[in-house]
């Protein structure tokens, strides 16, 4: 009877070391970037005006009033539907 040849670790070829690869990324004009190389630089801040701050402000709740009010609404009605199911309204 043979005995079956065991390849032992010293028998198997050695594989070649691959080099690693520097990748390099090139500006392609998105709008996702990696920041994680920039050096973070003290710039002053510009403060804007108390009046664009305002104006901003007050454009913004316009535009936030009405769905406010729509969904104040839809739990109300929710709520009173809840408490009519339980019989306390």
């Amino acid at each position: 009877m043979r005995k079956k040849e065991q390849k032992t670790e010293e028998q198997l070829p050695e594989k070649p070391k691959e080099k690693k690869v520097k990748v390099i990324y090139y500006d392609d004009g998105s709008t996702v970037a990696d920041m994680s190389g920039t050096r973070k630089e003290k710039t002053p801040r510009q403060k804007t005006p108390l009046k664009e701050q305002a104006r901003t402000f007050f454009t913004v709740m316009k535009k936030m009033v009405i769905p406010m009010l729509a969904t104040l609404a839809a739990l109300t009605i929710v709520y009173i539907i809840i408490l009519a199911a339980a019989g306390r309204l």
